[in-house]
């Protein structure tokens, strides 16, 4: 495993939401981060059929456009009565013809694809959310980490924090969703607690255990 050992930083990302997230944890880092979006890099083509193709996708492309290392993340909601949809291509499930993005449009679409598989009980909507990060740098190595939560797709979606799929998505052996909750109480986590929450926590706390000096 190769050390990060500068706080000098790009976030590959051009998803306001995700830059938003990934700020918020590694900030009390001391971090200087700026993202791809910032930096206006081109948005590369997420071709990879998993999230840790993906993830090296955006990683390596701002990397080498940067000279520094770059930090992405790959995401999405893996459906268990869908077969795993939409998995890594949650955020293609938003997209408008316009080429925005539109997630309530994207949480029906989950809610009636559910409802013809007859998934109308919690027992038939569990689900998880997957986060793999990618630390890439400009040299082309990368490590990767992966985060986990599992939950139950609830509807009608509940609550305005968060983005994305956060309304519909209630994690186990909680009462609220992810939408309901302060980004505080999504992550779970800061730097030297044992646990972490939300998926994107669990491979931020991996990276830090990993790849930064205590």
């Amino acid at each position: 495993m190769r050390k990060l050992d500068t706080r000098t930083i790009v976030v590959a990302s051009h998803n306001a939401g995700k830059i938003r997230e990934i700020r918020d944890l590694i900030g009390p880092l001391g971090f200087e981060a700026k993202s791809a979006a910032d930096l206006n890099f081109v948005e590369p083509d997420e071709t990879g059929t998993t999230f840790e193709e993906n993830a090296a996708i955006k990683a390596l492309a701002s990397a080498k456009a940067a000279g520094l290392p770059a930090l992405s993340d790959d995401s999405g909601l893996v459906i268990d009565a869908l077969g795993g949809a939409p998995g890594v291509y949650t955020a293609n499930w938003a997209e408008k013809e316009d080429g925005s993005r539109d997630f309530a449009m994207a949480m029906d679409k989950v809610e009636k694809a559910l409802s013809e598989k007859g998934a109308t009980t919690p027992a038939g909507r569990t689900a998880r959310f997957v986060s793999v990060l990618c630390l890439a740098w400009p040299d082309g190595h990368t490590e990767m980490f992966r985060g986990e939560i599992d939950g139950t797709v609830v509807w009608p979606p509940r609550g305005s924090q968060g983005f994305g799929y956060d309304p519909v998505f209630q994690p186990e052996g909680h009462a609220v969703t992810f939408g309901e909750m302060s980004a505080e109480q999504k992550h779970g986590w800061k730097p030297g607690q044992a646990q972490a929450l939300s998926h994107r926590a669990r491979a931020f706390k991996r990276f830090v255990e990993t790849c930064l000096d205590a």
